[in-house]
């Protein structure tokens, strides 16, 4: 059988930001499978079957695409920013372990909401930097908060994924407890709320200034090092050590 599997990127959420090589695998799909919401940005159409499934089942959506691309199926996995970003490309390649199959895969890249939320910011990431989920789904708290210490003692600008949800509401109020005991009042902070949409909100404060009811599922935070600063609105980080 000739089928195939690609895991690609839809971006932050813009259409515009769909790369030309993504929508390419969409347009040759039979089957496009995702969580419910990154499913819903395909459109449908004759031949193309919509894979939707909830949260947290990420192995399974990986074993379905196996599946069908081993019937001769030509399945793109679709995931929102990168793929290979705390999304579905890693989680494939561990379905993948141990099955002794050696599937035609592509992992397309695709616009990550941290750069996206940087690029309208204006230049935050422009020295050494690191990513964190904030998520404990998959990894405890504590494990969170080492990195998070770590990462400031290191002087890293952060950019904070899936920083607080309705079903952990108090996560993110110690990151903020964390970050007041490792950097300085000053720090700036972006919240970056579902950037490239009609919901578009983009708010830059002070780590004194910053309260958990700023980020929600669909902020990404960003946290500047001891050198970013603002020139006119814009938020940036020298290149150089200070």
């Amino acid at each position: 059988m000739s089928g195939w599997i690609t895991v690609a990127g839809l971006g932050p959420g813009s259409d515009a930001m769909v790369t030309p090589e993504v929508a390419a695998a969409l347009d040759q799909a039979t089957d496009v499978i995702g969580y419910i919401p990154y499913v819903a940005r395909v459109a449908a159409r004759p031949g193309l079957t919509l894979h939707a499934s909830d949260n947290r089942v990420e192995l399974d959506r990986a074993r379905h695409a196996l599946s069908l691309a081993a019937q001769g199926g030509r399945v793109v996995i679709v995931s929102s920013g990168d793929p290979g970003v705390f999304a579905m490309a890693s989680a494939l390649f561990e379905a993948l372990e141990g099955e002794g199959s050696d599937p035609d895969i592509r992992i397309l890249p695709g616009i990550t909401a941290m750069l996206a939320a940087a690029a309208r910011a204006g230049a935050p990431l422009g020295h050494d930097f690191c990513a964190i989920n904030l998520s404990d789904n998959l990894k405890p708290m504590a494990l969170i908060e080492l990195r998070l210490r770590h990462a400031a003692r290191g002087d890293f600008a952060m950019a904070f994924y899936n920083p607080r949800s309705a079903s952990r509401p108090a996560g993110f109020a110690r990151v903020l407890e964390v970050l007041r005991e490792e950097c300085e009042p000053g720090r700036l902070m972006i919240f970056a709320r579902a950037v490239t949409t009609p919901d578009e909100a983009l708010r830059v404060v002070t780590l004194a200034e910053a309260t958990p009811e700023m980020a929600d599922m669909r902020t990404v935070v960003l946290v500047g090092n001891r050198a970013t600063r603002r020139v006119g609105r814009w938020v940036y980080t020298p290149r150089g050590a200070v």
